[in-house]
């Protein structure tokens, strides 16, 4: 079966000290290789949007609570409304990690629900779970709420707090949100094999620095 990796990319610059020039570089990047996204920080939204609004192929993301999680939903849903006024057409927004180990549910899903609400008919939502620092049952929880509250994908991580995608976790989210949610492997996808590996396991989005490595087949050197 032949993939086409370009379009289930999301190019992604997330680190704090990333400037205009290297975002400026994603974006063209993402032009050439036709992308399904860039991924940028809110603050570089606006921005991206101006280099890609006339490329309909090339969507803009941005992240919210990001990398923690920890604010509140009404915080969260600011974010969310702001980001889609500079230009976001894709939302990966950071779940409550402690509420969900507190197994706070009620709070969790009001959590993504608020970004959920803030982004629709505007922006898909993906919802990043950070499996690294869950157990088993926690991650399906956090994918039950996150099919209960109506997101478009469940996300495996930020890249932010030491582990990234697995192919254990791939299949376990696809198990659990079925063939209608879109499932998103990002952190530690480096190469074109890890890529497909992901892709075997049942993700249907890529997060990566190193998507052109991938496409090209070569080795990556991406942190994200």
């Amino acid at each position: 079966m032949s993939i086409e990796y370009g379009k289930m990319i999301d190019h992604t610059l997330l680190k704090p000290d990333a400037t205009k020039d290297q975002i400026v570089q994603l974006c063209n990047e993402a032009k050439e290789y036709k992308f399904a996204s860039v991924c940028v920080n809110p603050t570089w939204v606006n921005t991206a949007y101006e280099i890609l609004q006339d490329i309909p192929e090339v969507q803009v993301c941005t992240v919210i609570g990001f990398p923690l999680g920890a604010t509140t939903p009404e915080v969260k849903a600011f974010e969310t409304k702001n980001a889609i006024e500079n230009g976001a057409t894709e939302i990966d927004m950071v779940i409550n990690v402690g509420a969900l180990k507190d197994n706070n549910d009620d709070l969790v899903l009001r959590d993504i629900q608020a970004v959920v609400d803030a982004a629709k008919g505007h922006a898909l939502t993906k919802v990043i779970i950070e499996t690294s620092l869950l157990s088993e049952e926690e991650k399906v929880r956090a994918c039950e709420l996150s099919v209960q509250a109506g997101a478009d994908y469940v996300k495996t991580s930020t890249g932010f707090s030491g582990g990234g995608a697995t192919v254990e976790d791939i299949k376990l989210m696809r198990k659990i949100v079925g063939p209608e949610l879109g499932v998103k492997a990002s952190g530690g996808v480096r190469d074109r094999e890890s890529a497909m590996d992901m892709v075997e396991a049942g993700a249907t989005r890529i997060g990566a620095s190193a998507g052109i490595a991938i496409v090209q087949g070569e080795q990556g050197h991406g942190d994200y």
